[in-house]
């Protein structure tokens, strides 16, 4: 009977240790596909990431070469833009072409090197294409609006804006490198990512500071950017009482600024709300292909960037044309330098605002040169009275604002 008692005891602890053994130990990503997710899932999302990161690099290509062949595009206010198409060909290159390749074997075979890489580049590629957006949206503010007056947008302080973007972004980015948080694999297992599911209040904290300064306040700016500069441009139209021309072009330039905040929501938001939700909810269980949406919508943020941001442009679309019809290297500066010194079009035009960029190609330049601050317009009154007004030099209806 002991001996009896003894053998059924040890069976147990064997089963135990058995069961125990099953439950604790985790799927490994790194050697081969959840085996809960069908096969035509991976291949599904394999060929989605080959068409958004064919696009990707074919556009963000293009936005860099006519830059580089054409000397009338490479004004300070075009540098974040082009800024814009380097981070985002960056990370379809790496990221979008890891998680190609590893969506289509299923899993994360390259290891965990990979993983990491993967991880940091699309985070940090991301954050400096989604700060380039709210320094674009503040440069235009500054152009437009002119907060500092006298001071004009030069290429100083377009170079400290992307020193900034850059700067900013890599500090918020490395830590999961070196132990604040980590780059772990998705609960696909095929794509890294910042470890949203720790429960540790030491990740945590990363999280929250990630989330704070890398979406709410990047968001901020470009609200509060593109909201001051509708309220500038609206200002200007019925000062001038030019309602039945100017609030056409204010319509579109609102539908534009509307399609920019948009793209950016589309593009972020998903990923921001997913990552706050797991941090706040870690044992949450979520589909793994639910879990992969995310991250899918912020890599085709890379496609759409340029398109909203640059191909919508005339003045770039003028060379993108001349390029392929290999017409030289060089178009009429009456169609595209418009930012020449050669004066005033009117005695109080504040022709700073003709670098507006692509948000003001949007309009004609008509509206560009109708902005005048409410001292000019006391100035201008004794000269009206005197002199019939001011002169006025005809604009040439084929005339954009600048890229």
């Amino acid at each position: 009977m002991p001996a009896l008692l003894t053998a059924m005891e040890s069976f147990g602890s064997s089963v135990t240790e058995s069961t125990d053994s099953i439950t604790i130990k985790p799927h490994d990503p790194f050697s081969g596909p959840l085996k809960t997710v069908a096969p035509w899932n991976y291949t599904f999302l394999a060929s989605l990431m080959f068409i958004v990161t064919s696009l990707s690099l074919t556009e963000n290509f293009t936005v860099m070469l006519v830059t580089f062949r054409y000397k009338q595009l490479r004004k300070p206010l075009n540098y974040i833009i082009v800024n814009l198409s380097v981070a985002d060909f960056l990370m379809s290159l790496i990221g979008g072409t890891i998680s190609f390749l590893t969506n289509s074997r299923g899993y994360f075979f390259l290891g965990v090197w990979a993983c990491v890489l993967e991880g940091f580049a699309v985070t940090f590629f991301g954050i400096v294409a989604l700060w380039s957006l709210a320094i674009l949206a503040f440069e235009r503010y500054f152009v437009i609006c002119r907060p500092l007056k006298d001071v004009r947008l030069g290429g100083k302080h377009a170079a400290v804006g992307l020193i900034f973007v850059w700067t900013f972004s890599f500090i918020w980015t490395f830590p999961p490198v070196v132990g604040w948080n980590s780059y772990t694999v998705s609960k696909i297992g095929t794509t890294c990512e910042p470890n949203w599911y720790s429960t540790n209040y030491y990740d945590h904290s990363y999280i929250i500071t990630f989330f704070t300064t890398c979406f709410i306040i990047p968001l901020g700016v470009i609200i509060i950017s593109y909201g001051k500069l509708m309220q500038k441009l609206k200002k200007v139209s019925n000062t001038h009482g030019r309602l039945g021309n100017a609030r056409k072009p204010d319509r579109e330039v609102a539908r534009m600024v509307i399609v920019m905040i948009i793209a950016f929501m589309v593009g972020w938001t998903p990923y921001a709300a997913f990552s706050i939700i797991v941090t706040a909810y870690p044992t949450i269980h979520i589909d793994p292909r639910m879990g992969s949406i995310p991250a899918f919508f912020s890599k085709t943020a890379a496609v759409y960037n340029p398109v909203i941001y640059v191909f919508m442009n005339k003045q770039f679309r003028k060379c993108l044309m001349q390029m392929f019809k290999g017409n030289g290297t060089n178009l009429d500066s009456t169609n595209l330098n418009q930012t020449s010194d050669k004066g005033a079009i009117t005695a109080t035009v504040d022709t700073h605002l003709v670098e507006m960029s692509t948000i003001a190609a949007r309009v004609p330049m008509s509206l560009c040169n109708l902005e005048k601050s409410e001292d000019d317009e006391e100035v201008e009154k004794p000269d009206q009275s005197g002199n019939g007004g001011p002169k006025q030099l005809p604009i040439s209806d084929n005339r954009v604002c600048p890229l």
